[in-house]
């Protein structure tokens, strides 16, 4: 084991490569979290000298291995500084190379850069060595004539970006989450080439941003481009040791090769890989067979001579215009390939050769003799001390090589044997005259061996209850016996074969054995989708909630098979709907996700949780939301129970209205306002509404449909824009032209929304303008929306649209002479009740900010907005209902109203808006409550602290956003996913014996 001072150095070694570009490696396994083959990221730091931190060019940050396992593979290392000095690229003449240097094999002093190396400079026949760093051995490779080329996606010219992890510019670019475009890669510093990308802003700007400088990473992309091809197999690994890359030639038993390189080359090569002797000179002139690889991955060669040499890898070259029936027959009858003979006198290298009287498939016996076996071994595979449990064994033939050594399956491993080593049995399935029995009286003569494991397993796989009875009684092997992984149970289970379940949990089968996966009996049942074997499970008290190492439960994996009678057996027979997996999806996540509606109305009778978020924040609701699936939300909001899950705000304040309007998704707009009673005008952290995000992706559908449902078109987020200060910003003057073409604007807008019609910025700022828009409001900036709209013929047009509503205003008839300027601003209209004195003072974008009311000093309770009105429609609401004191009716549909529209209360009396706008002492005191507002105060102070109470009751004491629903004996609990990685009880620091969940 290494030292911690041998690691220290090892991570220190490693920190060279901090902003290298890297894309995946050989060792991949982790999906498409780097956005698919050839995505491009960068080296962050590393964690350790075996993990590393890499930042995709997506956004995604993760860890990854660089030590025993490769994830990555290094494209560029210019960014990180790395350089060859005194060293010239002869394809493009850069007088120091930045990154991989690239050497040819068969031109003297000839150097390429990793750019004119992957774009094809000089003759792809000739083979290069690849020298990473200066200090870095030398590889040999592969001609690039029949490599395998790639192209490379990310942050490269034409990509679009927006801001990074490392963002530290302030508002350069606008603001968070305008975007830019890449219009070229350029040099951060002089020493680190191509580690910044040069941006076009949409605001105008353009700066130059770190990709990769020290590692940092300014920018990610959310539309990528193509970068250049390159050759994936000649890239280097992160962290490369000698023989991990093994790209140049796939080597096997029999090729011929040669070695092309100076002696002085080869001496060097050889150093770690069998040394150097002077005997090694004939494998310079002569052609050699090879005949076996060490443990190393070393090369063992055999010469006519009859020697035998171990060579590094990278000195062959593998010849194959050259047969080995053109070679000298009489010199490789000297060669002592092996014991068996090679008929080397036919004509044809295809034709059958005589390889002992071994076959494919053959049962065998390994000699016992530990000595001997190591004495045949040499130039066979060799001998190696983990071999010693095979000894007397008995296996079969996987394959015959071409030299007569065999590939034998023994002991649950694989080896390769000297034909000498091993004696033949027989072979399988009675092909020798015995039959399965007589077979296994073999096997079983004083001998251990897996076979009798591999019938069990494919018996219960193929249902043949026989078979598994006579294997289990007359040869006793046990029911739990392992072949390819899985019991006989697992397989049964999997394949649907209830006759071979029953007789198998009869016979005492373990239903909680796991396979490599995790995956125990119940969840192979699910992958037949046979709920009587999921139900023969239950009654042999299998665990229906048992994880695998993904921490999926049997339901998830029914789920994401599609299997819907699993789905049901497993919740009939009170498996819980609600455990989370490894990235917090819940069953009904992996639903939404599958679009399989069916199951997520089963899941939601059966008592699952749709609040219940993954580690992405998202709950059933917003996950729907986010994948625009209609149906599953019509169905969760028709059976919610709990409709305060509509409006829960994720951590970045997006509510489900939020994702649904980013992303488009018009029917679930629809539903969660019209089903769910969504707040249109709920604001997330940055303060932007629904009608916000709309807008900025130009979604012109759902900006009518907020519209109409009266959002509010004042409300201004964090930089103080509105809406149309919104539009506004993406104006072209294209967009421009095309209105213009447009005589009649109230054509334009009776049309604008139409489904699948495509709304341009100008478009909108029309529409909101006809339909009550401010125009003169400032944002943070002090920049009004005609500050963004330079153009004078716009202007007119908003200013005609926005003329053509106040010819509609509820206002326009008899507020003509009061004065309806908010007493704060100055700039909007006041357009909110305060309670409970009914004075109208300010707008609805001051009203927060406001707790005594301006014109009698009262406290302010609560707010009402005034909204159009709710008989005709086609005003604002004026006229003040007493003693109710709802605002819902303009002045003219008023006077033909007895009852309030609103809770239907006779009307007493009315008070117009504009006795409202001021002071008027009997109106005060007309409405003035008869409580005092102090004792009101009091009783929110009261109902606010017993709401902490019962939150603070039921929320998870480590995270603080989940609901507890996991207790410890000590008394205390917590949530699922926080209680599952505790040892001891957060609260009294007892150690937790047992986890109970709440249903």
């Amino acid at each position: 084991m290494a030292s911690a001072a041998d690691l220290s150095t090892n991570l220190q070694s490693l920190l060279v490569y901090i902003g290298s570009r890297i894309i995946r490696g050989p060792d991949w396994k982790w999906g498409k979290q780097d956005g698919g083959e050839g995505h491009v990221g960068t080296v962050r730091s590393f964690e350790s000298s075996e993990e590393v931190v890499v930042v995709w060019d997506n956004g995604t940050a993760a860890n990854y291995r660089c030590s025993g396992a490769h994830d990555l593979r290094i494209l560029d290392l210019g960014p990180a500084g790395i350089r060859h000095e005194n060293s010239m690229c002869d394809g493009c003449r850069t007088q120091i190379i930045y990154g991989a240097r690239w050497k040819c094999t068969e031109c003297s002093n000839y150097d390429l850069c990793s750019t004119c190396y992957h774009g094809d400079r000089h003759t792809l026949r000739h083979r290069f060595y690849r020298i990473s760093t200066p200090n870095s051995e030398s590889i040999l490779l592969d001609t690039r004539r029949k490599s395998k080329k790639i192209t490379t996606r990310g942050i490269f010219p034409g990509a679009r970006v927006i801001r990074g992890v490392d963002w530290n510019w302030e508002i350069q670019d606008g603001e968070a989450g305008r975007r830019g475009k890449v219009s070229e890669i350029q040099d951060w510093s002089v020493t680190t080439p191509r580690s910044a990308a040069y941006v076009n802003w949409e605001n105008g700007a353009k700066n130059l941003y770190r990709m990769g400088f020290e590692g940092m990473v300014d920018l990610k992309c959310s539309s990528d481009a193509k970068g250049p091809s390159v050759y994936r197999d000649h890239l280097p690994l992160l962290n490369e040791r000698p023989n991990q890359n093994t790209v140049a030639v796939a080597w096997k038993v029999g090729d011929c090769v040669r070695i092309d390189l100076d002696v002085e080359l080869v001496r060097s090569l050889q150093l770690g890989h069998g040394g150097w002797t002077y005997g090694m000179l004939e494998a310079l002139q002569e052609m050699g067979l090879i005949s076996g690889f060490d443990e190393d991955g070393d090369v063992i060669v055999s010469y006519p001579s009859g020697n035998r040499w171990t060579f590094n890898p990278a000195v062959l070259t593998k010849d194959n215009r050259i047969r080995r029936n053109q070679l000298s027959i009489e010199a490789f009858a000297n060669m002592n390939l092996s014991s068996t003979n090679i008929n080397v006198s036919t004509a044809n290298e295809d034709s059958s050769t005589t390889q002992g009287t071994f076959a494919v498939g053959d049962i065998v016996q390994i000699l016992s003799d530990a000595e001997q076996v190591s004495c045949l071994q040499l130039g066979h595979g060799e001998w190696t001390e983990a071999m010693i449990p095979t000894l007397g064994k008995i296996g079969h033939v996987q394959y015959v090589y071409s030299d007569g050594d065999l590939k034998v399956d023994v002991n649950e491993t694989t080896w390769t044997f000297n034909a000498r080593c091993v004696r033949k049995i027989g072979a399988t399935r009675g092909s020798n005259g015995d039959d399965v029995s007589s077979l296994l009286k073999k096997l079983f003569e004083g001998h251990s061996s897996k076979e009798p494991a591999e019938l069990l397993v494919k018996s219960a796989a193929e249902g043949n209850v026989k078979q598994i009875e006579e294997i289990h009684k007359e040869y006793g092997v046990h029911v739990d016996s392992i072949f390819a992984g899985h019991t006989a149970l697992q397989a049964a289970c999997q394949n649907g074969q209830t006759d071979a379940v029953k007789l198998l949990i009869k016979l005492k089968a373990d239903t909680e054995i796991q396979d490599k996966d995790g995956d125990r009996a119940i969840h192979h049942a699910t992958f037949s989708d046979n709920g009587t074997v999921i139900k023969m499970l239950h009654e042999a008290n299998a665990d229906l909630n048992a994880r695998n190492n993904r921490r999926q439960t049997s339901l998830h994996v029914a789920v994401n098979k599609g299997h819907l009678e699993s789905v049901k057996a497993l919740l009939n027979a009170g498996a819980h709907p609600n455990l989370q997996d490894s990235e917090g999806d819940t069953a009904l996540h992996d639903a939404i996700t599958k679009k399989r509606c069916d199951i997520v109305e089963i899941l939601i009778e059966g008592g699952i949780d749709i609040s219940l978020t993954n580690n992405n924040g998202f709950n059933g609701i917003h996950h729907a939301a986010l994948r625009g699936n209609s149906r599953a939300i019509e169905i969760m909001l028709t059976k919610n129970d709990k409709p305060w899950v509509v409006n829960e705000p994720k951590d970045d304040g997006y509510s489900a209205l939020h994702l649904a309007a980013l992303n488009n998704h018009v029917d679930v707009v629809e539903l969660l306002l019209r089903l769910g009673k969504a707040n249109k005008d709920y604001q997330n952290t940055n303060l932007q509404t629904p009608l916000h995000l709309a807008i900025q992706r130009q979604h012109g559908e759902i900006v009518k449909l907020l519209v109409g449902e009266s959002a509010n078109l004042s409300l201004q987020d964090k930089d103080g824009d509105t809406p149309l200060h919104e539009a506004l910003r993406y104006h072209t003057l294209l967009q421009l032209k095309e209105l213009q073409d447009v005589k009649d604007i109230s054509k334009l807008l009776v049309g604008f929304g139409a489904p699948g019609s495509k709304q341009g910025s100008a478009s909108i700022a029309c529409f909101l303008a006809a339909n009550g828009a401010e125009l003169q409001i400032k944002n943070n900036k002090g920049q009004t929306p005609f500050d963004l709209c330079p153009d004078l013929n716009l202007r007119k047009m908003l200013e005609a649209c926005h003329a053509e509503w106040m010819k509609k205003s509820p206002t326009s008839e008899n507020l003509d002479h009061v004065n309806l300027e908010c007493l704060v601003c100055s700039d909007a209209h006041r357009d909110v009740v305060f309670l409970p004195c009914f004075h109208v003072v300010a707008c609805s974008v001051c009203s927060p900010r406001i707790k005594k009311c301006l014109l009698c000093r009262q406290f302010v309770q609560s707010k009402q907005k005034i909204d159009e009105c709710l008989v005709c429609s086609d005003r604002k609401a004026s006229v003040l209902f007493k003693p109710c004191g709802h605002m819902g009716a303009c002045n003219g549909c008023s006077s033909l109203m007895k009852k309030c529209v609103q809770c239907r209360a006779t009307i007493e009396e009315t008070v117009s808006i504009k006795d409202l706008c001021s002071v008027d002492e009997s109106t005060s005191a007309a409405v003035k409550p008869d409580r005092p507002v102090s004792a009101s105060n009091d009783d929110v102070t009261i109902l606010e602290k017993q709401l902490q109470e019962i939150k603070d009751q039921t929320v998870c004491a480590v995270c603080l956003d989940r609901r507890k629903n996991m207790i410890f004996l000590c008394g205390h609990g917590s949530c699922q996913l926080c209680g599952d990685k505790l040892s001891d009880c957060p609260l009294c620091r007892k150690p937790i014996e047992k986890r109970i969940l709440l249903f």
